[in-house]
């Protein structure tokens, strides 16, 4: 299932004067510093050769046809299998190529994705989540808890103050952009890497944090609580799917 890392940003705006607006700037996507161990995702076999997909709290079914199949967040999955111990995943969304995740089970019990593709600015895509086997078998079916990513090309965010109450978000390498206010109404991001319907909601939690709820047609997904480290060096995002509370951490170094 697709990792959509652009989630864990989708947010940005304070009611307070620019000038005291601490997440303002550019920041870097640091894997080392950041956690993604609470994060599973389960795959399912049935005997009529259909297969299901959960994660966070989603679920779509799928086969390994090569055909593309909605996974109920506004892209396509279209799979295929490649040797006993090898998948392979094309992902599109509004008929564009997200990327190409290649699945392998190893005899050690890890699952590794890597995902290749080509970002909107042309920028090489290929990034690396592991997962160890929690239950189930043989091969890919069963429940896989996250262990690690590595990134070969780790995105950048640009927060940009627009007034006293508002910040514009924005990731250049997806083409990606959302404005905000912490209001309590719902923004909608646009981009070629977006399906339509996800908006971020936004409140103030204290004078160096705020919280985002990120929804798809309305209805809350995602909740995390962003806070600026007091040397103003590091951005954390902590929190989750809101239907599994299953917890990570990401981390932004200030550029």
């Amino acid at each position: 299932m697709r990792s959509r890392i652009i989630f864990l940003g989708l947010a940005a705006s304070l009611a307070m004067a620019a000038a005291d607006l601490p997440y303002a700037g550019t920041w870097k996507f640091n894997p080392a510093k950041s956690d993604f161990a609470g994060a599973t995702v389960t795959y399912t076999a049935s005997p009529s050769g259909e297969w299901r997909a959960t994660a966070d709290g989603n679920t779509y079914k799928f086969k390994l046809d090569g055909n593309e199949y909605p996974d109920g967040m506004g892209d396509t999955a279209a799979w295929k299998n490649v040797d006993a111990s090898t998948w392979q995943t094309v992902w599109k969304v509004n008929g564009r190529v997200l990327g190409t995740d290649t699945l392998k089970v190893g005899t050690d019990g890890v699952l590794t994705v890597n995902t290749k593709g080509t970002k909107p600015n042309g920028e090489a895509l290929d990034d690396t989540t592991t997962y160890q086997r929690v239950s189930g078998g043989p091969g890919l079916a069963g429940k896989w808890k996250s262990k690690g990513m590595q990134s070969g090309s780790p995105e950048v965010v640009v927060l940009t103050a627009t007034g006293a109450d508002g910040l514009s978000y924005k990731v250049p390498s997806l083409d990606l952009t959302c404005d905000g206010k912490v209001d309590g109404k719902d923004y909608p991001c646009t981009g070629p890497t977006m399906a339509p319907g996800f908006t971020a909601t936004l409140t103030k939690s204290g004078a160096r944090s705020f919280g985002v709820t990120v929804k798809k047609d309305g209805k809350p997904l995602y909740r995390y609580e962003y806070s600026v480290s007091a040397d103003g060096n590091a951005l954390t995002a902590s929190g989750g799917a809101i239907a599994t509370k299953e917890k990570v951490k990401v981390v932004y170094d200030r550029q």
